[in-house]
């Protein structure tokens, strides 16, 4: 996981948005979060959780105050977070509750917790979650730990910065298994339990199920009555088989059901003899009574033959009727067109006649209203009112818009008083511009000349500060260079000594080698130099023996006084040439001399940058004042423009109007409106037009009559009716002529194929008796052979499930078991090894599966700690992995302790003192990071932040945490630190400042990271 931007607003001591952007430290690997105590440097990280958890370090329990005090009401709060997980690019925005103004009503409301995450796909954020619970589930998803366990391996936070290393064993397994994903191993455990479990109720139930299957196979041959001969002899033998099988052991209660199953067989073989007898008796009396039935069905069809004739040849008399009836109205069907034509017309020349009447009275009651002749031409009259109306009918538009042109005019009037007006005023105005820009000019002048001399004086002021600052470093370096010089004068005595020293070792050891080697010799034993076997004067050892580890120690003293020796002549060498150089850029001058000339050049740069900001605000001012006079000039020639367009408008609108009253005046006549004369005028033509529409209807209607009469009259004659009466009496609807051909066609088929049937009869019955015979006897018979089939099918059925059912029952019973003794073997194999991986008997430790494999991930975070533990204490401590069994019944395996390399004992952590635990948490929090992202699919750890506690450190132990933390930068890691300790600070070039301002708000410096 990488962090990339984090933006606060309104939160925490920041009002304002601050940005953090933590892509400009992974250059450096490693930052320093600075500030005054109470600025908010915690309130950064604070920011981190919040956006990805909605919950901060400092706030677990106790008032939330995540919203900045210094804020308006109306001010908003929100954190904004970019991140990387894999090789996907987030961005989470997040705000807590607060109280803001009331859009309506006044006084606060309650703005709600809102949260946002998004991704960045092609280059475009894309919304994935846009509510605070979607959110929290999702990022629980991309980021695979919870607040507690982010705060433990990469958000180190005050006051639970050791919370890993102190951690009960529980605690470090949920953190683990987060981080290492080993949840499986829970999982397997438990379904190796089930499947012990399984395995167990499978032994119990095979063996429960022989027994039933056993049982009821016994019961089986009791009911069935299959016992021994023996045994069935008595009024009680259902229950016989089942009191003597009871003592017997299993294999007798087996065999006793096979021997009960071969006496089920033999009586299935007795059945089926039974059942093929009674089959061939059934059949016979079945087609005896078969052809009694035909010849009973041919007699009683006979007599239903002759009574069914006799009823249609009485019937005959009637179809005769129905049949003429049908013929009458099949000839009439062809007149149905020409009466219902001659009915039609009949009654539209009556109706045209009565419209004709009536349109006539309304034209003469119009004309007379209108003082016009209603005997003259209608056709005239019409066309001369409409040549009339269609003139008055365009003078009737120009009395509509009259009324408007005049209120136009209105308007145009207006806006040319309002218009001069305007111009006057503009004129009077810009009278006084141009003394203005002249004042302007000369004051513009005069400031340019004072802000020329601003870079001539800027240079001389940087130039005394370089001097003075150089000064100032050559003071500083006396002391410097005196101490370099003394240092190498010790040094060097020290050299001096060292080697002298070691001569005299040398020497010493020369002189003793014969002593030494006198130690050695014995009697009859050749000297290693002369050869003799005897040692008359053997020489005598030195008091104070030279041994190679004292002229070793010596050298190697030597070798280290020379070495610091040249470093301190060098380190003089340097310190002297850094003095030069100071003093000669300094000129010689003293420091005194240098600060008063630096205040002169910069009341000089003061009083240059003043003139440069008038010199600037004049010329912006008479650019406005110009840019403003140009905008009047335009704005007045607009004006006169609009002015003539006004008038001329205006003059428009007259003429207009003048035409259209003379026009009007001529189209109104005596009427009091050009509208009243058109709607009267418009009524009498329509009135004239209706009358002449009706005497044309009439005249055609008339006419129509008389043709369809004339036509119905020449059909009526040559068809078989003597008038039109007769014809239409003789008409019948669809419907009934359908019926009366189907009825008399239904008649004449029935009775060919009544007397067909009788012939055919009548010669199948040729010799046959006349009384009906009799089926009763026949049908007893086969009643009596049926039953006696059904008995023997249901025998032979009840044998054979019989048969079956002991087969099954004893093949089932044979498997069953078969099967138990197989099947206990491997139930107890499941058990015991489902037993081991959850940590119960045989297991003598009490470690689970997921337990054994997050305690080899913690024997390697261990491992990788201590390299850095090892370091920061000097060779003292190392943490330890114990897999001793907890007390009380609980888990165990994920212990750990510090061993002491002091008194060689291992001890618990908590009897660290606290500079102690921070090491050893810190140590146990890198070596946790390096492992997790060493895992292929594991959580990587590629940001981390610790925040304080470098304070309890003494200076060496701050120098190697300082170097641990350096060598985290490796792999492209960003490790951000909190602290007040201003070693740290002067090491860190890479910083993040955080000020509180006079106001009180507090504000985020990254300036000097973005300029490097």
């Amino acid at each position: 996981m990488r962090l990339h931007r984090l933006e606060l607003t309104g939160f925490g001591p920041f009002r304002e948005t601050q940005t953090v952007d933590f892509e400009a430290f992974e250059r450096d690997g490693i930052f320093v979060i600075t500030g005054r105590t109470g600025a908010g440097k915690s309130s950064i990280l604070d920011g981190v959780c919040f956006a990805l958890y909605g919950s901060v370090p400092r706030y677990d329990s106790g008032d939330k105050r995540l919203r900045s005090d210094h804020c308006e009401p109306e001010d908003p709060t929100e954190v904004r977070l970019e991140f990387t997980v894999g090789d996907r690019r987030w961005r989470v925005t997040r705000a807590p509750d607060y109280q803001r103004p009331a859009r309506r009503g006044g006084g606060l409301t309650t703005e709600p917790t809102r949260a946002e995450l998004e991704e960045l796909v092609g280059g475009q954020w894309v919304g994935r979650a846009a509510k605070p619970r979607d959110v929290g589930l999702l990022l629980d998803e991309v980021l695979g730990l919870n607040a507690q366990q982010f705060q433990q391996v990469i958000l180190l936070a005050q006051n639970k910065f050791s919370r890993f290393l102190l951690a009960s064993g529980g605690e470090r397994q949920s953190l683990l298994r987060a981080l290492f994903g080993t949840r499986r191993y829970e999982e397997y455990t438990r379904e190796l339990g089930e499947r012990s479990k399984q395995a167990q109720h499978e032994v119990e139930a095979l063996g429960e199920r022989a027994r039933t299957l056993l049982d009821q196979a016994e019961r089986l041959v009791a009911t069935s009555d299959l016992g021994a001969p023996a045994e069935t002899a008595g009024a009680d033998s259902v229950a016989a088989p089942v009191a003597a099988a009871e003592p017997l052991d299993l294999a007798g209660r087996r065999e006793a059901v096979e021997r009960a199953a071969q006496r089920a067989a033999y009586r299935l073989d007795t059945a089926m003899h039974q059942r093929a007898d009674a089959d061939a008796a059934r059949a016979a009396a079945e087609t005896a009574h078969a052809a009694l039935l035909a010849l009973a069905r041919s007699q009683g069809e006979l007599v239903r033959a002759r009574e069914r004739l006799t009823a249609l040849e009485a019937a005959a008399e009637g179809i005769a009727a129905d049949r003429a009836t049908l013929d009458d109205a099949r000839a009439a069907e062809a007149l149905r067109a020409p009466l219902d034509a001659a009915r039609r017309a009949i009654v539209a020349a009556t109706t045209t006649a009565e419209a004709a009447t009536t349109a006539d009275a309304t034209w003469f009651r119009a004309a007379e209203d209108a003082g016009l002749d209603p005997a003259a031409g209608l056709a005239g009259i019409v066309e001369r009112l409409t040549g009339d109306l269609a003139v008055w009918t365009a003078a009737l538009a120009q009395e509509a818009a009259l009324a408007g042109h005049e209120a136009e005019r209105e308007r145009a009037t207006a806006d040319v008083v309002r218009l001069e007006a305007d111009v006057l005023a503009l004129d009077a105005q810009r009278a006084a511009v141009p003394a203005e820009l002249a004042r302007l000019d000369a004051e513009l002048a005069d400031a340019r000349e004072q802000a020329a001399l601003l870079e001539p004086a800027m240079a001389r002021r940087a130039e005394v500060a370089d001097r003075l600052s150089a000064a100032e470093e050559a003071d500083g370096l006396v002391a410097t260079r005196h101490a370099a010089e003394l240092a190498h004068r010790d040094t060097a005595a020290a050299a001096a000594s060292a080697a002298a020293h070691y001569a005299a070792l040398l020497q010493r050891r020369l002189d003793g080698f014969a002593g030494e080697l006198a130690t050695h010799l014995v009697d009859g034993t050749a000297c290693a130099v002369c050869g003799a076997t005897e040692h008359p004067r053997p020489a005598e050892p030195a008091d104070e023996p030279v041994t190679d580890e004292l002229v070793t120690a010596a050298e190697s003293a030597r070798d280290a006084a020379a070495a610091a020796e040249r470093e301190a002549a060098e380190a003089a060498r340097t310190a002297r040439e850094r003095h030069a150089a100071a003093t000669a850029r300094a000129g010689g001058d003293a420091v005194d001399t240098l600060q008063t000339r630096l205040a002169a050049a910069a009341a000089e740069v003061a009083a240059a940058e003043q003139a440069a900001v008038r010199r600037d605000a004049v010329a912006s001012q008479r650019a406005q004042l110009a840019a403003l006079d140009a905008e009047a000039e335009a704005s007045r020639a607009a004006l006169l423009d609009a002015l003539t367009g006004a008038r001329t408008r205006v003059a428009a609108l007259t003429a207009t109007i003048d035409a259209a009253v003379a026009v009007l005046d001529e189209a109104r006549g005596t009427y009091d409106t050009v509208a009243a004369r058109v709607a009267d005028t418009t009524a009498v033509r329509d009135a004239a037009r209706a009358a002449v529409r009706a005497r044309d209807d009439d005249a055609r209607a008339s006419e129509a009559r008389t043709a369809a009469q004339a036509d119905l009259d020449a059909r009526i004659a040559a068809s078989p009716f003597s008038d039109a009466g007769a014809a239409t009496a003789a008409l019948r609807d669809p419907a009934a002529v359908t019926g009366l051909a189907s009825r008399i066609a239904e008649h004449d088929a029935r009775l060919a194929a009544t007397r067909a049937r009788m012939l055919e009869l009548e010669l199948e019955l040729a010799g046959a008796p006349e009384q009906l015979v009799d089926t009763a006897g026949s049908q007893a018979v086969l009643a009596a052979a049926d039953e006696a089939r059904t008995a023997a099918l249901e025998a032979e059925h009840v044998a054979r499930s019989l048969v079956a059912a002991l087969r099954d029952l004893g093949l089932q019973i044979d498997d069953a078991y078969a099967g138990i003794g197989v099947r206990a073997e491997e139930a107890t194999a499941i058990t015991r090894l489902a037993d081991t991986l959850a940590g119960r008997a045989p297991n003598t430790m009490k470690m689970d599966l997921e337990t054994f494999v997050l305690a080899a991930e913690l024997e390697e975070i261990v491992a990788a700690a201590n390299t850095r533990l090892g370091d920061m204490s000097s060779g003292r401590y190392r943490l330890q992995h114990t897999d001793a069994r907890a007390a009380r019944g609980a888990a165990s395996g994920l212990g750990l302790e510090i061993l002491d390399g002091f008194t060689g004992q291992a001890r618990p952590a908590q009897s660290l003192s606290g500079g102690e635990t921070f090491l050893a948490s810190l140590s146990l929090a890198l070596g946790l990071a390096e492992v997790v992202t060493a895992r292929a699919g594991g959580v990587r750890l590629d940001t981390l932040f610790v925040d304080e506690g470098f304070g309890s450190l003494d200076d060496d132990t701050l120098d190697l945490a300082m170097r641990t933390l350096d060598e985290l930068r490796q792999g492209g890691r960003t490790v951000g630190v909190i602290s007040h300790v201003a070693a740290m600070k002067e090491q860190l070039p890479a910083q993040l400042a955080v000020e509180a301002t006079p106001q009180g708000p507090s504000i985020i410096s990254q300036a000097a990271i973005a300029a490097r």
